[in-house]
């Protein structure tokens, strides 16, 4: 299994957004900056995160940037549930009927069973807890 640049860079992001929660709005070029990269990429990776409601854009010279939720209520699976539409290690694990082993497939527990760990993992752990932030009242960006 291998994620995706934009699912990787969109979690940074995030943690980004996360560490300086209390800090108003945060430009994008402050964030491709610290990150490492491109501006014109990270504007691909945001739109995703955007739609999904995880973040809160406001346009114009003091705009920028902020997380919609605080961090301790944006989990990691919604990060990558943004950006991947969700992470399926095989696709026979969302969808058995596309398999032609489905019935006797004694690997299938094992792929079942990763699927599952990684995905309580992502759904069990919250930008805070990446980053420590206390969440505390978020500024507004203007």
């Amino acid at each position: 299994m291998k994620l995706s640049t934009r699912t990787r860079y969109g979690m940074r992001f995030m943690i980004d957004l996360a560490e300086r929660y209390n800090s108003g709005c945060i430009a994008m070029k402050d964030v491709a900056e610290r990150q490492g990269i491109s501006k014109k990429y990270l504007e691909q990776v945001v739109s995703p995160l955007a739609q999904a409601g995880l973040l809160d854009v406001t346009r114009g010279q003091r705009g920028g940037f902020r997380l919609a939720r605080p961090p301790h209520e944006i989990t990691l699976a919604e990060v990558v549930d943004a950006s991947e539409r969700g992470i399926e290690l095989l696709e026979c694990l969302g969808c058995p009927s596309t398999c032609a082993r489905e019935d006797g497939c004694a690997s299938r527990t094992v792929w079942d069973g990763l699927q599952n760990a990684i995905t309580d993992y992502l759904e069990s752990h919250t930008l805070a807890d990446v980053t420590g932030s206390d969440d505390a009242a978020q500024e507004s960006c203007r």
